[in-house]
């Protein structure tokens, strides 16, 4: 097998990319679980939702907020997320003749936990502290097998026999490499990563809900200052803050796209008082929930 530098693999993913991503834009791919992304220029700041997976940088360079810590990666880098969290991201360097280009395999945690738990693994003298958004530089290995990954877009037919094991080829490198320790932290049974990934994944369905602090730290089996500690750590914020920015995503996606109003979407996220919604938002999107999404539907018209 022809093996090739981390240097020709960037070379090739960039060719491919800009085949299937020929202007601004994120696009799905054939093969499942993988997209791909390219922006010609810097963007704004923008709120999201970071799901578990690998974020590789082709050309260019992005970055990353989360609970004040700003994470930048660049062309070569990776970005390991191991947590759904609500982020704030932008592409921090493009240009028209060097438009920023990326790919994202998202991870499935069923997949992660049944691959870990086939692989013997041995504890760093020292480990390293949970960091839930981790950037490590890509290994030629690891390159190549996400090559091999996009170029299947090219054999449709081989897509459903040979993704699946690509994609736990790139699942063993990652528990293999760098990020095997923070990937342990969420995939070994009854490890505070993975009852804090538990907790937010329950969060996610029903932060529109009221909340119990205490129940939901005994959800996780855990105290309620051990919870909140724990959460805290891997999160980088409280459980209500991350329940807020939950709730505040929702209620903005939900004006923007169903149309609702700041009050009707206060109460479907779980809000009991407006005025408190108008000041949360206005503190967490830097303006009015009226003029926000003004503007936005003004970008979008654009």
């Amino acid at each position: 097998m022809q093996e090739f530098s981390v240097e020709q693999s960037l070379k090739m993913l960039a060719e491919k990319i800009s085949e299937i991503a020929q202007y601004d834009g994120d696009f799905t791919t054939a093969v499942p679980s993988l997209s791909v992304h390219r922006r010609n220029a810097p963007t704004t700041p923008v709120h999201c939702i970071y799901g578990i997976g690998l974020g590789v940088v082709i050309q260019g360079s992005k970055e990353l907020v989360l609970g004040g810590k700003v994470t930048g990666y660049r062309a070569g880098q990776t970005l390991l997320t191991t947590l759904e969290l609500p982020v704030v991201s932008h592409v921090a360097t493009a240009t028209a003749s060097a438009p920023f280009l990326g790919m994202m395999v998202t991870i499935e945690p069923a997949a992660l936990m049944q691959t870990a738990a086939m692989i013997p693994f041995r504890p760093a003298a020292k480990s390293p502290g949970f960091d839930p958004l981790a950037v490590n530089e890509l290994d030629a290995g690891l390159a190549d097998t996400l090559r091999r990954l996009l170029s299947l877009n090219d054999e449709p037919r081989l897509i459903q026999h040979l993704a699946p094991l690509i994609q736990q080829e790139i699942i063993i490198r990652l528990l293999t490499g760098p990020y095997g320790s923070a990937l342990r932290h969420i995939a070994s049974p009854g490890s505070p990563g993975q009852q804090i990934s538990g907790a937010v994944a329950w969060l996610k369905q029903h932060f529109t809900q009221p909340v119990s602090i205490d129940e939901l730290a005994s959800r996780s089996s855990m105290s309620t200052s051990s919870f909140r500690h724990h959460f805290r750590s891997v999160t980088g914020m409280s459980p209500l803050q991350f329940i807020k920015k939950l709730r505040l995503q929702e209620a903005r996606q939900q004006m923007l796209n169903s149309r609702l109003d700041a009050v009707s979407a206060a109460i479907k996220v779980g809000y009991e008082s407006a005025s408190q919604f108008s000041r949360e938002y206005s503190r967490e999107f830097g303006e009015s929930p009226q003029r926000d999404i003004r503007r936005l539907r003004e970008e979008i018209s654009q």
